[in-house]
């Protein structure tokens, strides 16, 4: 029987929630299990054209229970009852209306199909116009609520989603009680205490996405949120004051839980926080090193000592907050709104045609046509890669913007788009692919320059995610653009493991973040360095990307 302890880092992405049992005293992973949210991948309740990518709680609540009990049943033996604590990361903003038990009303009847009664992912972007005001307002006002958040307010963010939710939907406007992050949602089922006024808020969240700061004295004021829409009265005291660091306990399993589960009810379970901020926890960040989650996103995290940035205003950036990421650190946030999808996007512009005939095709069976087209995706982006590896930095005269969904930072702008400039008739699949990579790249340097020119320096750059474990094309790239080296955590589950390190500090295995980095950490696979040459040539075109930005920003309004 086992007797080491040990925690489970919970991770809710984009498509899946993963569970990982890791082993407090060495970081060791022993268990691991995925699910992937079943209605979420038959693209319910989403309208991507219009930007709507809503997901149901029952996707996220079957996946709890699903991979915490599949995984212990991995584990080895006596694991289960060794299990002291679990934490919880998620994608944010992703908010939600809920009753006053703080049910989400998706969850209630009479809303069980509405998808303005689930939860608004982070990528939605249906708010844009109602992010428009909250920025017009916030220069307008006596204090502006957006400087703490790089002086931007996004449409990814908490105010934009539920300010469009309640203007969209009447029913739903006069059904809810408050709204809850998905982060803070999850630690709330597990301990019982999904009362709106009572549960305890991550600061991670309200910090970076709902203009809470402690100077303000928590959220902006009633008189604020009432002149940006009178819909508003009243919500604010009905949401929060108080915001918690990822190491302090939200309480312990409920009897519900611990039996559905296979666990104690002595187990603590932590406060969340979003999945890039845990996850640079997991990479092992340290002061004035950039963390990038490198998936469908990017979500880059940068710590540094309060007391030597505390006081600057960083413009431009998805927030700085005391604690979000390190308590006692400050913990600033960008991104880029979209890099693995940009590829993504490409691949399937490219696999239509495919698609389109194949399954149309009276020339053969409805297997081969299944199996032809999996064979056509699954090698898209390998073949491009191998042809873009091929061709010269600005042989093909292409430049792209990385905006296909729009600017996270710097300066936070949904209403741009992307787009693909110096083409011509020789301009074939393989060179618009390299372009879009560079731009993706560019994208990245960009925010280091806001951080270098608001005084924040950048002493290296740590990756992690999808993409800097499957793409070293992308990484290589990526690398020269910013002439700096990058070095690659080595964890498959940065961001469950990160989950996991909190979970320790939180079941007062470690006194720390610090140290519970320091005997979790997986350390770092390979570190990828920038070619001199290549950097040279890539400052050129990086110049020509931001002069097609202001172009396309500025000069066509």
């Amino acid at each position: 029987m086992s007797q080491a302890k040990y925690t489970i880092g919970l991770d809710y992405g984009t498509d899946s929630v993963r569970s990982l049992i890791v082993n407090v005293e060495n970081g060791e992973e022993v268990a691991s299990v995925v699910f992937e949210y079943p209605r979420w991948k038959k693209q319910l309740y989403c309208d991507a054209p219009n930007n709507q990518f809503r997901q149901h709680p029952k996707d996220y609540l079957e996946g709890l229970e699903y991979t915490i009990v599949e995984a212990l049943k991995l584990a080895p033996t006596g694991v289960a009852e060794n299990i002291v604590g679990i934490s919880v990361d998620t994608t944010g903003s992703t908010p939600v209306a809920v009753d006053e038990k703080g049910t989400p009303l998706s969850l209630t009847p009479g809303f069980e199909e509405n998808p303005n009664a689930m939860f608004v992912l982070w990528k939605d972007h249906t708010g844009v116009k109602e992010a428009d005001e909250i920025n017009r307002l916030s220069k307008e006002w006596a204090i502006d609520f957006t400087k703490f958040e790089g002086g931007v307010y996004s449409s990814e963010w908490f105010w934009a989603k539920l300010l469009h939710v309640i203007r969209e939907d009447a029913g739903v406007y006069r059904a809810s009680y408050s709204w809850v992050e998905h982060c803070d949602w999850i630690p709330a089922i597990l301990t019982g205490n999904t009362n709106p006024k009572t549960l305890k808020r991550s600061r991670c969240a309200a910090g970076h996405k709902a203009m809470w700061h402690e100077a303000f004295g928590g959220l902006p004021t009633e008189e604020y949120l009432v002149k940006l829409d009178p819909l508003l009265s009243g919500l604010r005291d009905r949401l929060f004051k108080e915001t918690y660091t990822c190491d302090i306990s939200a309480g312990t399993l409920t009897p519900e839980w611990a039996a559905k589960l296979g666990l104690s009810t002595k187990v603590k379970v932590g406060v969340g926080a979003f999945d890039a901020h845990l996850g640079a926890l997991g990479a092992e960040i340290e002061p004035y090193y950039l963390s990038k989650v490198m998936g469908t996103s990017t979500c880059d995290m940068l710590i540094a000592p309060m007391e030597e940035v505390g006081d600057k205003l960083i413009s431009g950036i998805c927030g700085q907050v005391d604690g979000s990421i390190v308590p006692g650190m400050l913990g600033m946030e960008a991104g880029q709104s979209a890099f693995g999808d940009i590829y993504a996007w490409f691949k399937n512009v490219l696999l239509w045609p495919s698609e389109q005939i194949i399954s149309s095709s009276t020339l053969i069976d409805e297997g081969t046509k299944a199996k032809m087209i999996d064979e056509i995706s699954s090698r898209i982006i390998p073949e491009l890669t191998k042809a873009a590896e091929q061709i010269p930095i600005e042989d093909s005269g292409i430049v792209a913007l990385d905006w296909m969904n729009g600017r996270r930072t710097p300066d936070a702008n949904q209403n741009l788009k992307g787009v693909i400039s110096g083409i011509n008739l020789g301009s074939d699949a393989p060179r618009i692919f390299r372009a879009l990579v560079e731009a993706t790249a560019f994208g990245s340097k960009a925010i280091i320059d806001r951080f270098t020119s608001e005084g924040v320096r950048i002493d290296g750059v740590i990756a992690l995610g999808g993409v800097a474990k499957k793409s070293p094309f992308v990484m290589q790239i990526v690398c020269d653009v910013l002439n700096m080296p990058i070095k690659v955590a080595r964890s498959e589950q940065a961001c469950a493991l990160g989950s996991a390190m909190a979970a320790a500090v939180v079941a007062d295995v470690y006194p720390n973040i610090s140290e519970a980095q320091n005997k979790m950490g997986g350390g770092f696979e390979m570190t990828y360095f920038p070619i001199a040459e290549n950097a040279v040539q890539y400052q050129a075109l990086y110049a020509k990307y931001l002069k097609l930005g202001e172009l396309i920003e500025f000069g066509m309004k």
